[in-house]
């Protein structure tokens, strides 16, 4: 079984909060992802778990004819309301329903952790790729570089206990694996970068409800309640209050680019 039995119904609570809050998070990593690899009205672009769309937006506002893929239901149809000329379809990124040599460039923002397989994930990719096609792999950055990791931590220690050996979420971070991953299965490395990317809400509140609508959060509250839930993000981001009352994490999230070079 792949992740989409997993991860569909965990990421649907809260989907316009994850819309209007967290997915714009990643606006920077997505800004250096367009300066380095080239859109246009000729492009082919597939968006493996794309959430609510931002992504696919930004990229269809280049001309791109956009293609998404998610596991989630409730974000599926934000994605289409938010760029109604892109095909969204719910599916799985470990048995994409495409033909082979598909698309020019393959994103997955925050998506390959997720996979029950990353490398059949990453194989998937591959096979709809055209030959020289892009692959665009956005991930943590080092722990130490993240700030939010404390989010993490804390929402982690609220699920049930993780099966012997089970990934956690920078695990294709550490020592490069990804990128090891991607040279196993015949990528040519062309960037892996760390992207600073600053997550600054206005206030508490909008801090709150975005940190809440993650998936993992979902998990936690099924596992030990809403109250503990809360509580335990509220006093996380304690520390990260500014004076200005925003709630701002400094972290880093590493974009991969490869191409498809056999």
């Amino acid at each position: 079984m792949g992740s989409q039995a997993i991860q569909g119904k965990l990421w649907g609570q809260h989907p316009d909060d994850w819309a209007d809050i967290q997915e714009k998070t990643g606006r920077t990593d997505y800004d250096f992802v367009f300066n380095n690899v080239s859109v246009s009205a000729a492009t082919k672009l597939l968006d493996i778990g794309c959430g609510t769309g931002y992504f696919s937006t930004l990229a269809g506002e280049k001309g791109a004819s956009v293609t998404g893929l998610d596991a989630t239901p409730e974000f599926i149809e934000v994605a289409k309301k938010r760029l109604p000329n892109a095909t969204f379809l719910l599916g799985e990124m470990e048995a994409l329903p495409f033909e082979d040599d598909s698309f020019d460039i393959v994103c997955g923002c925050n998506s390959f952790q997720y996979a029950a397989n990353t490398k059949n994930a990453l194989a998937e990719s591959k096979r709809v790729l055209n030959k020289n096609g892009k692959l665009v792999a956005i991930i943590w950055g080092n722990k130490e570089d993240c700030e939010a990791a404390t989010y993490l931590k804390a929402v982690g220690s609220l699920l049930p206990p993780p099966p012997p050996g089970a990934p956690g979420p920078f695990a294709l971070t550490e020592n490069h694996l990804l990128e090891k991953i991607l040279e196993e299965i015949g990528f040519k490395i062309i960037t892996s970068t760390d992207v600073p990317s600053t997550w600054d809400y206005p206030d508490v509140q909008t801090a709150l409800k975005g940190l809440l609508s993650a998936g993992p959060v979902a998990k936690a509250v099924e596992a030990s309640g809403f109250e503990r839930v809360h509580q335990a993000i509220s006093d996380v981001i304690q520390p990260y209050i500014q004076t200005n009352g925003h709630v701002v994490f400094h972290n880093k999230f590493r974009v991969v680019i490869s191409e498809k070079n056999e």
